[in-house]
């Protein structure tokens, strides 16, 4: 119980548990207007919990008390009710049973139908932007036919139910034969709806047909270099960073992602993209021109590709920190570890897992060039006041205090911020995986959103605010109408308007469009802008989700509070003043020698007591006296302006394809040298 999702939810789970022994007892009883009664909270609850897709609902089909179960033992009762009340000699007793148990009976065949018809249209690969023309896919069923298809047909029984109760209210038994036959007759209309689409014609070409397909297209793309991408939905991020980087390389890039559940949350672009949940599938693609793998994370399903020897690969992760996962010593399999500085370097060989440091290329953050850096190091405020964004990572797999700041720290440092003496506004921005794994966590985060918002509807009621807030009313009103527009657009591009479609059209009508990325990217900029002009610059805010981009809020912030994670060292990348908590109480020397990115920085203890000092620095230029250390970490962190990072990172794609390239050159002519006999043996060895 401590599972369902709401009061409303809990509700509606106790009159479900409650309602089948009342429709029981009414049964035995009889009582008909009890019975009726107690059917229709059952019905009632039932479909309430299914639309909520409440917890509890898996959990009775665990313990054998599925859907098609209640509803059978529904019917059961039903079929008690009539002998109860004296119609079990009665015609009307004996063609209510067989109609139920021929109606029950029709669950197999319509149940196998639809299973098919998902399992056809479910392709061995998701693609987009691939050309799948030659392989047939034709259009989904309806929608409505597939959909929670089993409920509805499960609900029918509902006509027989009114038919029979109405019946024995009535004594007029044409009234259960009209019931029965409606269940029955409309039973029978949904499985020849169903029907037409097992004709050959209109299922999905076989998976190795599908294959042969996807094979065809990679003969002749060629592919040059694919990112590779194995995670959960949560982690989908970390992939999304790298594709306008994957764009802009030097030949025929490839998106290569593992699980289907990453493809529908894949930002825009139109380089192509290729899943392949099965191993089997992946080991038998043909990737014979690939030369170099990119691996944003370190997984395990990663071995499908390490194992392939004609290219090289190569963790770029998925961000640049002095976190622990920063110097995985799973890094080792790889050929080479490509690090933002001169700061990455040092932390393989400081941490001596085995990563050798002819193996680390320096190529600077390619997705950094979207952040405005301030000139100078430092600045004034952007608005009247200064705006501080507070965005610390998530609590981890393990409970080391250091982790984040959220458990310890985070109220305190938003409580100091929200009462600052000279008033800034505060942006909230938590990790997208925070509270997934510790409950603590996500306590904690309610609590901060609850304070900021409570802080914003305060403030929204000083006179000082409201002033403000009419003098750019019409502005905002303006914002807000421009953010309907941008949006409306994008769901036109991205198809989001249109009729949904299965995974199978997806794959069949996502064609790469160069024109519609640009005209997307261009839509998502000026949506920023408007975003950030639809609220006054004085209102806190809470923001989640993918919109605005964490880089968007680097650049409308003017400091920034966070933890030992890659948002701290990409920050530095902006050259404004920032903050990052000690949470698991080092003591600021010990804590700055063992995380280079916060030496830079204002360190906080718990107490959040040092914000003074950040504070200070957001709001007078003059008292900001650690810019200077700022430009110099920069560099050594996320390596020199120029080259840019991107010239940079895809000179490392070419010369490490050349490498690849020269070592299959290599042993084919070494093979093509070699006497036809067993490595390692010569005549003198044979038998000897």
């Amino acid at each position: 119980m401590a599972r369902v999702g709401s009061g409303s939810e809990l509700a509606a789970a106790l009159l479900l548990m409650l309602g089948f022994p009342c429709v029981m007892v009414a049964a035995i009883i009889p009582n008909l207007w009890f019975f009726a009664v107690a059917v229709a909270v059952t019905y009632l609850s039932d479909q309430f919990l299914h639309q909520r897709s409440s917890y509890l609902i898996n959990r009775l089909a665990k313990v054998r008390a599925g859907l098609s179960i209640r509803f059978l033992v529904r019917q059961l009762l039903l079929v008690l009710l009539l002998a109860r009340m004296g119609y079990a000699e009665e015609t009307v007793f004996y063609v209510t049973v067989a109609c139920l148990l021929g109606f029950y009976g029709l669950q197999a065949p319509h149940g196998a139908m639809v299973t098919l018809i998902r399992l056809r249209r479910k392709l061995p690969v998701v693609t987009r932007n691939i050309d799948l023309s030659g392989v047939r896919i034709p259009d989904a069923p309806p929608r409505a036919l597939l959909d929670r298809s089993a409920e509805k047909m499960l609900h029918l029984d509902l006509f027989s139910f009114v038919g029979v109760l109405i019946a024995l209210a009535t004594d007029a038994n044409v009234f259960a034969y009209a019931g029965l036959g409606l269940t029955v007759g409309l039973a029978l209309v949904y499985l020849a709806m169903l029907l037409p689409h097992l004709r050959p014609g209109r299922l999905v070409a076989s998976p190795d047909k599908v294959l042969a397909g996807v094979d065809a297209w990679l003969r002749e793309y060629k592919p040059t270099v694919m990112l590779y991408f194995s995670g959960s939905k949560e982690s989908a991020y970390q992939v999304n960073m790298w594709l306008e980087t994957m764009a802009q390389i030097n030949g025929r890039p490839l998106i290569f992602l593992r699980e289907r559940n990453i493809v529908p949350q894949l930002g825009t672009t139109s380089v192509p993209v290729v899943c392949v949940p099965g191993g089997v599938h992946l080991m038998n693609l043909d990737l014979s021109t690939v030369r170099v793998a990119l691996y944003a994370a370190n997984v395990g399903k990663n071995i499908h590709m390490l194992r392939v020897p004609t290219m090289k690969h190569v963790f770029i992760g998925h961000g640049d920190s002095d976190k622990l996962a920063s110097v995985n010593p799973y890094s080792k399999v790889y050929d080479e570890v490509w690090t933002a500085g001169r700061a990455g370097r040092d932390r393989y060989a400081l941490a001596d897992v085995g990563v050798r440091s002819e193996d680390i290329v320096e190529v600077g953050r390619p997705q950094l060039g979207s952040i405005q850096p301030v000139k100078g190091g430092t600045g004034t405020p952007q608005k009247p006041i200064p705006t501080v964004l507070y965005a610390p990572t998530w609590e981890g797999w393990d409970d080391n205090p250091g982790n984040t700041s959220l458990l310890l720290a985070g109220e305190n440092i938003v409580k100091r911020l929200l009462n600052a003496e000279q008033p800034v506004r505060v942006l909230y921005k938590p990790h997208p995986f925070t509270g997934t794994r510790s409950a603590k966590a996500k306590a904690v985060d309610a609590r901060i959103t609850a304070m900021v918002e409570q802080a914003a509807a305060a403030r929204a009621s000083e006179p000082r605010w409201v002033e403000e807030a009419a003098a750019h009313a019409a502005d905002q009103a303006a914002a807000r109408a421009e953010l309907q527009r941008i949006e409306a657009r994008l769901a036109e591009l991205s198809g989001a308007s249109n009729i949904a479609r299965d995974e199978a059209e997806e794959a069949r009508d996502s064609i790469a469009d160069p024109a519609r990325e640009a005209e997307t990217v261009a839509l998502k900029n000026e949506w920023n802008a408007a975003y950030w002009r639809s609220f006054g610059w004085w209102e806190h805010k809470v923001i989640t989700g993918p919109e605005p981009r964490l880089y968007d809020c680097f650049n409308e912030s003017d400091g920034m509070v966070s933890d030992i994670s890659s948002v701290v060292s990409d920050y530095i990348a902006s050259g404004k003043p920032y903050a990052v908590t000690d949470s698991a109480g080092l003591g600021e020397a010990e804590f700055k020698r063992q995380n280079t990115a916060v030496r830079a920085a204002v360190i906080l203890s718990n107490s959040a007591a040092e914000l003074d000092e950040l504070l200070s620095a957001v709001t007078d230029r003059a008292a900001d006296t650690r810019a200077e250390a700022r430009h110099e970490l920069k560099e050594y962190l996320l390596g020199p302006d120029e080259p840019t990072s991107m010239e940079q990172f895809d000179a490392a794609v070419q010369a490490l394809a050349a490498k690849a390239e020269a070592r299959n050159v290599g042993l084919q002519q070494r093979l093509a040298a070699e006497p036809e006999q067993a490595p390692g043996l010569d005549d003198s060895t044979v038998g000897g």
